[in-house]
């Protein structure tokens, strides 16, 4: 798995603007990739980020990378916490909500409704997915818009921008480390 990957798919919650990504990639040594993860975790320790296999599928894996100190943060919203709580989660500790999101993505053949919670996704959103997925979306981008458009565009700019500008300074030299802002 390649900086350059990482660039593409997680710009925004490594410039610090976004809780969390999550995204598959192939992999044909599972004991070769978790090695790399253990790296990249060592590496960005001093950044706040944190890389997490979440579920291994036959030849790829689910990756939830994202900031715990943000998740920590999310995670103390009242309805959050309401909401975690009525599926399940031990709520009160993000840690541990990470390793109860993995059991559930590798029990269940669907993709928990409630997963926006840990990408950093608003409350209102997610909730609104977990409704209908289908019905009252007023935009559909980074995630289902059924709240506050308007925020929602100006936040999915700001995504695109911000992995435009990694992107283009990745490629002119710049490196993943020196890319990855400090929380």
């Amino acid at each position: 798995m390649g900086d350059q990957l990482l660039i593409r798919l997680c710009s925004p919650t490594l410039a610090g603007l976004k809780t969390g990504n999550l995204f598959t990639v192939d992999i044909d040594d599972r004991e070769q990739f978790n090695k790399e993860v253990r790296e990249f975790n060592s590496r960005f320790l001093s950044k706040g980020i944190r890389m997490i296999p979440v579920k291994y599928s036959k030849g790829h894996v689910l990756i939830y990378l994202y900031r715990p100190s943000y998740l920590k943060r999310d995670f103390r919203s009242d309805e959050v916490c309401r909401i975690l709580k009525e599926k399940g989660y031990s709520y009160s500790n993000a840690d541990l909500c990470v390793a109860q999101l993995a059991r559930h993505l590798a029990k269940d053949g669907t993709f928990p409704h409630e997963i926006g919670l840990f990408l950093g996704y608003p409350v209102e959103d997610v909730v609104g997915f977990m409704r209908s997925p289908e019905e009252g979306v007023k935009y559909t981008g980074f995630w289902k818009v059924y709240g506050d458009m308007d925020s929602a565009l100006k936040t999915f700019d700001r995504y695109k921008k911000c992995t435009e500008i990694y992107s283009r300074a990745h490629k002119h030299g710049i490196s993943l480390d020196k890319l990855t802002v400090a929380s």
